[in-house]
């Protein structure tokens, strides 16, 4: 994130003696990124995080691709997803390629017996039905429908859900997630035109110190296994922490949209970035107000890169047929736009409810057999039909 923030209790200067109320030393650790060139955080912890009482044997998660080379426009029902107890084993990879999985999962259960980390990857969860509790050793951040929960690699986490009704959206990026630098000012302040800004973030709250010593599953994932942990102290022990690298929430109801007198391009809507593609929010807004604009997007020829829209809620004036959770992939190489018949039927119309997460990725998607699985094999025909 491009501001500091701090929670806790933690010493004057940094790498200086800070002692518990026994006499002992807190055990103070770096986390940070790109070796020691980019954000990092100073957490102390009530035990070294180095107390490992064992490790079992990895299990591999790696995707399988049922195309690796698409050149179709696809459509995938991720609510035929079936929902399974466990939050791991929820998490179905539907497109992948070396900067990014594209991932869907329907967790009924909460993370109580295990932590998770991904020691790989930040991840970008967007809560699409649900509600709950993230925690972390960094605090914890209430979760609601709508909002993009950001965690860096590195940090150990759980999801608390209310209930067992939850469907989550999740991209795993190989590479730093970052609000557009457009949109930052040399600082890392948002800057007065940005469609959001810090008074929008989550940052985590209520820091809970856990002084414990016992067994603690933590499963790692690291190149596309988990490695099943065992620590001899609570992954959540910090008694304070501060610095740029943490996880935040935002929720894309906060997402301040931009408008203008013609139907304005994509970029528009970027919300996040990361190394070789982009995350966007579609949200409710006006439409274009010249006396003869016309709202429906124009047809688009993707020469550079593949476009993942996914389906949040509302009514899309460019498609026919939506359902929520339907992710529709238009590889590079053809053209896309509106449904026969949606053009005319937009002229006129002064606002959207439209709510959706567009990621376009740089390089091309492979998509996987579990995706395949999900495949609405006519939606290519959806333009002459």
């Amino acid at each position: 994130m491009p501001y500091y923030h701090k929670a806790g209790k933690f010493p004057e200067k940094r790498h200086i003696q800070f002692r518990k109320p026994d006499g002992s030393l807190y055990s103070e650790e770096l986390v940070s990124t790109e070796g020691f060139s980019s954000t990092y955080s100073l957490v102390y912890h009530s035990h070294p995080p180095t107390l490992v009482r064992s490790i079992g044997k990895p299990v591999s998660i790696a995707p399988k691709a049922g195309i690796a080379n698409n050149m179709q426009n696809r459509s995938f029902l991720t609510f035929k997803t079936a929902p399974k107890d466990d939050y791991l084993e929820s998490r179905v990879i539907q497109l992948f390629n070396n900067d990014l999985y594209i991932i869907s999962a329907a967790p009924k259960q909460s993370m109580k017996d295990y932590f998770y980390k991904n020691a790989d990857a930040d991840e970008v969860i967007f809560i699409h039905e649900g509600s709950g509790i993230l925690k972390t050793l960094y605090g914890q951040i209430p979760f609601e429908y709508g909002d993009y929960l950001v965690v860096p690699r590195g940090v150990i986490y759980q999801l608390h859900f209310n209930d067992e009704n939850n469907r989550l959206f999740i991209t795993e990026s190989f590479s730093p997630i970052r609000p557009p630098k457009r949109y930052l000012n040399t600082s890392g302040q948002f800057l007065e035109h940005s469609p959001y800004c810090e008074r929008d973030i989550k940052v985590p709250e209520n820091l809970e110190t856990h002084d414990e010593i016992g067994d603690f599953k933590v499963i790692i994932k690291k190149g596309d296994e988990l490695f099943p942990y065992v620590y001899a102290s609570h992954p959540f022990d910090a008694i304070g922490w501060d610095g740029y690298h943490y996880p935040f929430g935002f929720s894309i109801h906060n997402y301040e949209p931009i408008t203008g007198r013609v139907h304005m391009p994509p970029p528009i809507h970027q919300t996040f970035e990361g190394h070789n593609f982009v995350i966007c929010s579609f949200v409710p807004r006006l439409y274009d107000y010249h006396p003869l604009a016309i709202p429906a997007p124009y047809n688009h020829s993707n020469v550079d890169s593949d476009e993942v829209l996914y389906y949040v809620d509302g009514d899309f004036m460019s498609r026919k047929h939506v359902e929520k959770g339907m992710i529709t992939l238009h590889p590079k190489g053809i053209p896309h736009g509106p449904h026969p018949g949606t053009v005319e039927k937009s002229i006129g119309a002064k606002e959207t409810r439209e709510l959706a997460v567009m990621i376009d990725p740089f390089y091309p998607l492979k998509i996987t057999e579990a995706a395949l699985g999900m495949e609405d094999p006519h939606y290519y025909k959806s333009w002459v039909e």
